[in-house]
């Protein structure tokens, strides 16, 4: 299985609801804290993104919360997570 991560803070609001959805659905992710400006680069140079929560789910980027939470309210998730 390729790796759920979630590029994040944890004084984030929504990165907090991202890690809840991830594990009330038993989905196992690592975090990975985005603290310098060089941590910044990285999320912005996979993701074109320069905000927190990005989450990847088996290696494909699902976005911020509010793309997680659609992808996983119209059965998207579950596609991305049975993918091998």
């Amino acid at each position: 299985m390729k790796k759920n991560i979630i590029y994040c803070s944890d004084s984030c609001p929504f990165c907090q609801k991202a890690y809840q959805l991830l594990e009330e659905r038993g989905i196992p992710f690592k975090k990975y804290h985005v603290r310098s400006q060089s941590d910044w680069d990285e999320v912005k140079e996979k993701t074109s993104r320069e905000t927190v929560p990005q989450v990847f789910i088996n290696g494909f980027h699902i976005g911020g919360f509010d793309d997680l939470l659609a992808a996983d309210q119209s059965g998207k998730l579950d596609e991305i997570l049975n993918q091998l």
